[in-house]
């Protein structure tokens, strides 16, 4: 099944240097480990600003379509964030669903030795997002393959 070219649906500014940007389509790839600069990463708390977390919160909710996508892939090629996957899609649906149907193999994820943020909650209010942002009451803190 051939999957539908990558489009922009939309781009927020995080600050002057940064913005999240939301793609639908693509080649429904993902990462088995976080890459260098993953923000899953304890290691790298501090590189991208807290806005950014408060844009891409959505991504944890109950029930969510939107996946949070690894960064270093980029729009053309975009593919699903492992660090994502490992301890902040355990609510999502989109990402329940490509389990289910073997799209996404948790046997292949991997956090390649590198301390996770434990949930999206907690990799965004270490990253500078307050805890009480309106953007986190409906995040879900839960491990997707601990469930």
């Amino acid at each position: 099944m051939a999957h539908p070219k990558a489009r922009i649906i939309d781009v927020r500014p995080a600050d002057e240097n940064n913005q999240v940007v939301s793609v639908t389509g693509g080649g429904g790839a993902y990462r088995r480990s976080p890459c260098g600069g993953c923000p899953w990463k304890v290691d790298q708390t501090g590189s991208f600003p807290a806005e950014a977390f408060g844009c891409s919160a959505k991504t944890a909710y109950d029930m969510a379509v939107h996946m949070f996508a690894c960064h270093e892939a980029g729009v053309e090629r975009p593919a699903t964030c492992a660090g994502f996957l490992l301890h902040g899609a355990a609510h999502n649906l989109t990402a329940r669903m490509k389990l289910s149907s073997g799209e996404i193999d948790p046997g292949q994820l991997d956090d390649g030795g590198h301390e996770l943020h434990r949930d999206y909650r907690t990799m965004a209010t270490a990253n500078g997002l307050d805890p009480a942002d309106p953007r986190l009451v409906h995040c879900r803190d839960l491990d997707l393959l601990q469930e």
